[in-house]
């Protein structure tokens, strides 16, 4: 895993380079929504692009974690399935749906029974490399999901422009992101982390928070502003000494918003002093999203370390794959 993660600015170039090997013809039709379909590891990059893209886009985009689908799926929907091993039952079971609703399908995965069935339907599909633990591959699908949206025609801008910079940006601050995942996993070892963010960066703090589980062996939990001042800040009433706030920043928050944080911080002081702040860096929305991966990536691994666990071992989950009948990762 922690060769997985130091190589990560190297896989988003792969992954810029499999796109262009990937040229995606669509019909002229006009699609009424996007409907991914992905959990995990394999589907946490659609929950990012997710948040992108409110604003970017002219038709909804939902993001599927369940065997089934809404019944709004149908010929006018761009269907996209993402499962890295291919075999994620209830991303299968959701993609049969599809095919019997008579959507435009794209797969991406780097095999299994979902490459399989691609190319017996000869649906559109691009395949990343094989081999990895899903949660280490956001860079090869989120890449995929970028260029799916730009080829079909609902997303202006290009992977490859908006993805300009990222990787070299996560070079040059590669000791800097060092010295901040050591010093913040200093302070979340031995608690229970909260992750806050604003509107817009949900999926960043999810992403966090699933690393914290599986690589660290943490248990944490997530919220968002501005929803969670108009609940949870109330839960904010007594001293608990094992938890500890990170508030992911994102700069380009709302004034509303920052004020909003601001006076949460200061709801939270007397009852909790383990508070940090990330801020990224970057001059563009991706790099300032990527530095917030990457770090917060290299937090749950430093976490890893400090817990004395492996960051690799994900033993229950494949019991319960087992025990559910799916195909090993």
């Amino acid at each position: 895993m922690k060769e997985l993660i130091a190589n990560f600015g190297k896989q988003l170039d792969e992954a810029l380079v499999i796109s262009q090997q990937s040229p995606l013809k669509f019909s002229k039709k006009k699609f009424s929504q996007v409907y991914v379909s992905g959990l995990g590891g394999s589907g946490i990059g659609a929950t990012i692009v997710q948040d992108y893209v409110k604003d970017k886009i002219a038709v909804p985009f939902t993001v599927n974690k369940s065997y089934n689908t809404h019944k709004a799926v149908d010929s006018k929907t761009l269907f996209i399935a993402c499962s890295y091993s291919g075999n994620t039952e209830e991303t299968l079971a959701a993609l049969d749906i599809a095919l019997q609703s008579g959507a435009e399908i794209v797969c991406i995965t780097s095999g299994g029974q979902l490459a399989q069935r691609a190319q017996s339907h000869k649906l559109k599909h691009i395949l990343i490399p094989s081999g990895m633990p899903p949660r280490s591959c956001l860079g090869y699908s989120l890449t995929q999901l970028l260029h799916v949206l730009h080829q079909s025609g609902l997303l202006d801008t290009d992977v490859h422009s908006l993805l300009k910079g990222v990787s070299k940006l996560l070079n040059k601050e590669h000791d800097n992101i060092q010295h901040q995942a050591r010093a913040l996993a200093s302070k979340l070892v031995g608690t229970i982390p909260i992750i806050y963010t604003t509107v817009g960066y949900e999926g960043i703090a999810v992403r966090f928070r699933q690393q914290l589980n599986e690589n660290s062996k943490m248990l944490c939990w997530h919220n968002v502003l501005p929803e969670m001042t108009h609940n949870e800040i109330v839960g904010w009433r007594n001293k608990i000494s094992n938890l500890a706030v990170v508030a992911l920043i994102d700069t380009k928050a709302s004034a509303k918003n920052k004020k909003r944080l601001k006076f949460l911080l200061e709801v939270i002081k007397p009852y909790c002093t383990n508070i940090s702040l990330i801020e990224p860096k970057g001059s563009t929305y991706w790099q300032r999203v990527f530095y917030h991966i990457h770090l917060e990536d290299w937090i749950s691994w430093e976490l890893s370390v400090k817990n004395k666990v492996s960051a690799d071992e994900i033993d229950v989950i494949i019991s319960l794959k087992k025990a559910m009948g799916e195909k090993s990762k």
